[in-house]
């Protein structure tokens, strides 16, 4: 298999710095992106530039023009993108109302918009090779939408979306594009999710706005219990990437706890979608 040109985000912890230093030592020239590694990120910017095929690259994800310095920097330099792994995402808890708009607005600029923002930039380049992967990281949470993770399921919903049309849309251009779904895992992420901006609501919710407290004790318990290892992330968008185009899936489950049940909710609505789309006269599309 040659080596391919990675573009990577949200690399300065998590799954995305482990799959940044998984796919780089496998020979592929990774791009990592992170926001601010001149301050809060330059130990981890520090860190990974170490990594031999590895390079750092600072990037707003919700600036377009930061954005697209980024793709014409790796241009640039490589000439092609080969691979893009839309890993960056934030994560907030809390009963629904006590979102504020802006925080809705937050979590889907970073969630669903900044990895289209992404698609849109790297799509012209991939069409022109006749050949690309794109992997979005979503969430079981984009498959089942939990209480009090009501708002960031929705996000993973939209990102979920987006990819199932583009699967079809892409594959006959040779393009694959694939969703990785983890479930929980003890990363900075997970572990320092923030609540939604509006406290004041939770009074009015009595004992049941002591539920999402509830539901990070059962996750650390779980975790406990489990050890969940982050790096089966990683070593799924390695698997994706490794193999054959044409014959990556729609989506691959990552979840050593529930995952099981988010398979076979999967696995039922694949059925159904097919029909689906055979039915509207795009069978073609399944080939």
């Amino acid at each position: 298999m040659k080596n391919k040109v990675v573009l990577i985000t949200g690399t300065n912890s998590g799954f995305g710095w482990l799959t940044a230093n998984s796919v780089a030592n496998l020979g592929h020239k990774v791009y990592a992106t992170m926001r601010d590694i001149n301050g809060k990120n330059a130990d981890k910017s520090k860190a990974l530039s170490k990594v031999e095929n590895l390079t750092v690259l600072d990037v707003s994800l919700t600036d377009e023009n930061s954005v697209q310095k980024a793709i014409e920097t790796v241009l640039a330099k490589e000439g092609r993108i080969d691979v893009l792994v839309n890993n960056a995402g934030i994560a907030m808890t809390g009963v629904a109302e006590s979102y504020t708009t802006a925080d809705v607005q937050e979590m889907f600029d970073v969630n669903v918009i900044a990895p289209w923002r992404l698609i849109k930039l790297v799509l012209p380049i991939m069409r022109k090779q006749a050949e690309g992967l794109i992997v979005n990281v979503t969430s079981g949470f984009g498959t089942f939408s939990f209480p009090f993770s009501a708002v960031y399921g929705a996000s993973k919903f939209g990102l979920e979306g987006l990819s199932e049309g583009l699967h079809f849309e892409l594959r006959p251009m040779g393009i694959d594009v694939a969703i990785l779904q983890p479930g929980a895992f003890p990363t900075e992420m997970s572990l320092k999710a923030r609540s939604a901006s509006d406290a004041s609501i939770n009074a009015e919710y009595g004992a049941i706005a002591d539920y999402p407290g509830k539901m990070v004790n059962a996750i650390v318990q779980l975790f406990e219990t489990i050890k969940p290892n982050p790096q089966e992330v990683a070593d799924g968008v390695v698997n994706l990437i490794n193999l054959p185009k044409g014959q990556r899936p729609l989506r691959t489950v990552v979840d050593p706890t529930t995952g099981e049940f988010v398979k076979a909710a999967n696995d039922a609505v694949k059925v159904e979608y097919e029909k689906c789309l055979a039915a509207y006269g795009m069978a073609g599309l399944l080939d």
